[in-house]
């Protein structure tokens, strides 16, 4: 069975290596430096810069459409034969909005509220980039279900890095 794993950056060399991913999906700023682990092939790495903000803001990248576009396109590349991992600095925001968008993504089936719970359930200090939510649920055609379900799980608990999960693809 095929799912995604999400971690925090510090974590990810570990859960890439425990899980056999061969998959990566890095969603970070720009300037961070990201050791890819060596089972990873560079053309299975997408490293997508920009910051963690809901909107935009001068001096900072806002995630957009192309970073969504792009996460799209690597997730219905990926061959599904080991887990996709996804990391962002904390494993918080940026990482658990991209899993909560590909597992959509990936199977269209599910529903909405449904996946947010169970990415709740999974993932206690998750709080998903909302802008990136935002610009899925209208690229997905999901008619504001998406941002609702977010919404509905609200803020996740502190801290100061989320503990690596995983999140399945059927529910």
């Amino acid at each position: 069975m095929s799912y995604l794993v999400v971690s925090s950056l510090a974590d990810m060399p570990k859960t890439v290596e425990e899980h056999g991913a061969l998959d990566l999906v890095t969603l970070i700023n720009a300037e961070t430096v990201v050791d890819r682990p060596v089972a990873v092939d560079g053309s299975r790495h997408l490293f997508l810069g920009f910051n963690d903000i809901a909107e935009e803001m001068e001096g900072f990248v806002a995630p957009s459409r192309d970073h969504l576009d792009q996460l799209i396109a690597f997730g219905s590349r990926w061959s599904r034969d080991k887990p996709l991992a996804i990391h962002c600095f904390a494993g918080i925001s940026r990482s658990t909005a991209a899993a909560y968008i590909l597992a959509i993504a990936i199977n269209p089936d599910l529903d909405e509220a449904a996946l947010a719970e169970e990415l709740r359930r999974r993932a206690p200090s998750a709080t998903p980039n909302p802008r990136l939510v935002a610009l899925a649920d209208e690229r997905l055609g999901r008619s504001g279900r998406m941002v609702a379900a977010i919404t509905a799980i609200g803020r996740g608990e502190d801290a100061f890095a989320g503990t690596p999960f995983v999140l399945p693809l059927t529910l």
